[in-house]
């Protein structure tokens, strides 16, 4: 048994070396380093295994984690940063369109359809379907797309949520767009929603559960 011809597998213990490869080749893609090369992560692995001396000394490890650190810590700066402008932008246009009211927190939204029903107090359960995507239009979260309607109460989502659907009829659907203030926040939601982000959600409240 191989791969390509070039990893044999046959016995018990190749099979073994190999999980031990993929365990730590996995540990590797979590830590979702930019810029690794692998031929050095198998070169320097095959090297202490030998028992060769390591090719690097402390002080220039040291060396280059610093400068690999603060290498990210900048591209993540500037990311943050790119961000926030784009958020800005974003919410700046959407209060011009037509047919959207922004409210004193900075939650923006649109009535798509009014619904006739009683509206949820801030202690209720409710159940709604949505689409949550990002200002880019990529969708994080859709109970749409699953099938199957979301029931929570109005005091564990995020802030935004909880003063829409207290505006909302029973059978009205509204498009919102929440700024990270009254979303997420910087913290964001990781790894789905990175920090700072505003988010818009189409919400369909369906009905008060309780």
């Amino acid at each position: 048994m191989s791969d390509k011809g070039e990893i044999k597998l046959d016995t018990y213990e190749q099979k073994v070396s190999y999980g031990f490869g993929w365990q730590f080749g996995r540990q590797l893609h979590k830590n979702n380093f930019e810029g690794l090369d692998i031929n050095a992560v198998v070169a320097a692995i095959k090297q202490c295994y030998e028992g060769q001396p390591s090719l690097l000394n402390d002080k220039e490890l040291d060396k280059a984690y610093d400068a690999v650190k603060d290498k990210m810590k900048a591209a993540k700066a500037e990311q943050e940063k790119n961000l926030k402008a784009l958020n800005e932008q974003f919410l700046a246009e959407n209060a011009k369109r037509e047919g959207v009211t922004v409210t004193e927190s900075g939650l923006q939204y649109e009535v798509i359809e009014e619904g006739t029903g009683a509206k949820p107090a801030a202690t209720s359960v409710v159940r709604t379907h949505y689409h949550g995507s990002f200002i880019n239009g990529q969708v994080f979260d859709s109970s749409v797309t699953r099938n199957e309607p979301a029931e929570f109460a109005l005091s564990e989502v995020i802030p935004g949520w909880t003063e829409a659907l207290q505006m909302m009829k029973v059978g009205s659907k509204w498009r919102i767009a929440v700024p990270a203030s009254i979303g997420y926040g910087e913290a964001g939601s990781p790894p789905v929603i990175p920090g700072g982000s505003t988010l818009v959600f189409e919400i369909n409240l369906l009905d008060i559960v309780e």
